[in-house]
């Protein structure tokens, strides 16, 4: 061992395996805290939970996530996700709870999968730095919480990049092909966002695989031909079915499914084109209110800047997302541009060529980690400060990148070794103390534990290059790092925790009828329907589902998104003279404004309320809500 290396003692490595996984074991105990608590509060997804319980009647609609029993519509999306959802469903019963069990389970299990994989590219304190930034990251936890799918690709993102480390380490293409079918079922998940990960997971294999430069591009190449086949195999499928028997996909223009994949949920979410119903658009110049954190948080996102993710507002707050990004680019760059530097000439480098005392990970793992987690940051830090229509739970596609980062850079600045180190924490904890503030609005009792906190990282970095025994400075530097967590996540811990008090979610509520109006709604239709197939006509698929999911009937969908209409006049009265459908539901009326794209506005919800007659009073609903359609007998 050289003279560097006996400088200080290892942190973690002196811990032993069966140790760091007892930490690693702790850590992922909160990350179920915080994920579990209070689950079953969190307000549901109506439009997917719709899609669920259609999915629960059949295997055709089981198949094609049907958002509606009759399975004339289906989500925009493959249902891979929501597949995990019936199962969950089926075997404990349909709940609040059961519907989100899939997502926070995925987000739990990411945090051990991105200990091992940063462990194997990087080092173990790295790993678990890495683990905890994870497991506390706000907009994950709350993300987790929640029945959209993204915590799900999240975790299959952290699985492919553990699969490559591990194709990397073993030099078996085995473990890459794995790595690209985990990245292709992510791509069935939640399509082109899982694809932020992808130009940096396949710069890591690239420059990390062994072999000659032939061999690297034949395993590259056949790692890239099972991703196309995992990725676009429901797609494919849904080709064979007959055409008549295929759901019209929601938000396509011609009721493909292929078209909603790449048209509706590719480049008209990136260009801003894209019509899905979504919150209040962010307005320069307008005062919004601030007086209280819930107010903040419900200011809309920002308009696409370079300092959108660093923003003291909104749901992308550096409160939920932007205080780990921060900390993870100020010692993680340092970190990765001098973690992949050869020894000076003549000197043989420390134990894991890092930090002296860990297993050693070859110089070609670690360049090869650097570039790859540099590439998945850059593309996610572009894409989402750019994006035109960002909802908060798309950033799942770089929240691992994003914890492995700041792991790696703490563990790095917290290591007991050299000036820069020492240089670089320090000007990391006087940000994350000046951000802290910036942040919390006078909740002075978490920014003391922020400054706290930071004063300790610093205190014990100057006390352990003073140490004279290694045990000593191995003590003081998991001191150092102990501390520094603590600065850099307290005011995640406490954004998580309020994010549990008040039940937040990361869903958009497409589709949430107000609860007394649907009871008013559902009794008085089981009472009057007189057995028509169809429990009511809707005039859009984004306004019914949580009816579906409490009556599991099937209606009819007069318009998908952007009034595109799926049921024509002609047909609606095809239907009502066959008895099939009785009442419509018309929740919203027509204005001047987008006419073109108003749902209420189309054909079909015009001619209902020019010809039929409004029964709303006598459901005792609102005004002009409830429709006897013209024909059906009262």
């Amino acid at each position: 061992m050289t003279r560097a290396a006996e400088t200080s003692a290892p942190r973690t490595e002196a811990l032993g395996r069966g140790w760091q996984w007892a930490i690693v074991g702790a850590i992922t105990l909160v990350a179920a805290i915080l994920r579990l608590t209070q689950i079953g509060k969190v307000p549901p997804d109506p439009f997917y939970d719709a899609a669920v319980r259609s999915m629960t009647l059949s295997w055709h609609n089981f198949f094609f996530g049907a958002f509606e029993p009759g399975a004339s519509v289906s989500i925009d999306k493959p249902p891979v996700d929501l597949w995990l959802q019936v199962a969950s469903v089926k075997l404990l019963g349909f709940t609040s709870t059961t519907l989100k069990l899939p997502e926070a389970l995925a987000g739990i299990a990411s945090v051990p999968l991105l200990y091992e994989a940063v462990r194997r590219l990087w080092s173990a304190t790295a790993g678990i730095a890495a683990a905890a930034s994870l497991a506390i990251l706000p907009i994950e936890v709350i993300t987790a919480r929640s029945d959209t799918m993204d915590a799900v690709m999240m975790a299959l993102l952290v699985l492919a990049l553990l699969l490559i480390a591990r194709a990397i380490e073993t030099g078996r293409i085995v473990w890459l092909l794995g790595g690209a079918a985990a990245l292709g079922i992510a791509f069935d998940v939640k399509l082109l966002e899982s694809l932020v990960a992808v130009p940096g997971l396949f710069v890591l294999a690239a420059l990390g695989m062994p072999g000659t430069v032939g061999r690297r591009a034949a395993q590259l190449a056949a790692a890239g031909a099972v991703y196309v086949v995992v990725a676009l195999a429901w797609l494919t499928a849904t080709l064979l079915v007959p055409a008549h028997d295929r759901p019209y996909a929601i938000g396509s223009t011609n009721g493909s499914a292929w078209n909603a994949a790449f048209v509706f949920n590719g480049k008209d979410r990136i260009s801003g084109k894209s019509v899905e119903p979504q919150g209040t658009v962010y307005e320069p110049g307008h005062v919004y209110p601030t007086r209280t954190q819930a107010e903040r948080d419900h200011i809309p996102i920002i308009p696409p800047s370079a300092t959108r993710l660093l923003a003291r507002i909104g749901p992308l707050s550096g409160q939920r997302l932007g205080m780990e990004i921060l900390i993870g680019l100020i010692l993680g760059i340092p970190a990765l541009l001098l973690g992949i530097r050869g020894p000076p000439a003549g000197e043989t480098p420390p134990e894991g060529g890092h930090e002296p005392g860990e297993p050693t990970v070859p110089l070609r793992t670690r360049r090869a980690a650097a570039a790859g987690i540099a590439v998945w940051m850059l593309v996610g830090l572009v894409l989402f400060s750019h994006m035109a229509r960002l909802h908060p739970r798309y950033v799942e596609g770089f929240t691992p990148a994003v914890a492995a980062l700041l792991g790696i850079g703490l563990a790095w600045a917290t290591a007991p070794r050299g000036r820069l180190r020492l240089a670089a924490l320090a000007v990391a904890m006087v940000v994350t103390v000046y951000y802290a503030e910036r942040l919390l609005y006078g909740t002075e009792a978490v920014w003391a534990v922020v400054l706290a906190g930071a004063l300790a990282a610093l205190a014990a970095a100057l006390l352990a290059r003073r140490a004279r025994s290694a045990r000593a400075r191995g003590a003081l530097g998991a001191a150092t790092l102990v501390a520094a967590l603590v600065a850099v996540l307290a005011v995640g811990v406490k954004t998580d925790v309020r994010a549990i008090r008040d039940n937040i979610s990361a869903a958009g509520f497409v589709g949430q009828i107000p609860g007394e109006e649907q009871s008013r709604l559902s009794s008085y239709l089981r009472t009057h329907n007189h057995g028509a197939r169809y429990e009511l006509a809707t005039q859009s698929a984004t306004s019914i589902g949580s009816l579906i999911v409490k009556d599991a009937e099937p209606v009819v969908v007069l318009t998908t998104y952007n009034a595109r209409v799926y049921t024509s006049v002609g047909k609606l009265k095809r239907m009502i003279a066959a008895g099939q459908v009785r009442y419509a539901y018309l929740n919203t009326t027509c204005g001047r404004k987008a006419a073109s794209v108003n749902a209420a506005c189309s054909a079909p919800s015009q001619w209902i309320r020019a010809h039929g007659t409004d029964v709303s009073a006598e459901a005792g609903l609102r005004h002009g809500v409830l429709w006897l359609l013209p024909g059906a007998k009262p």
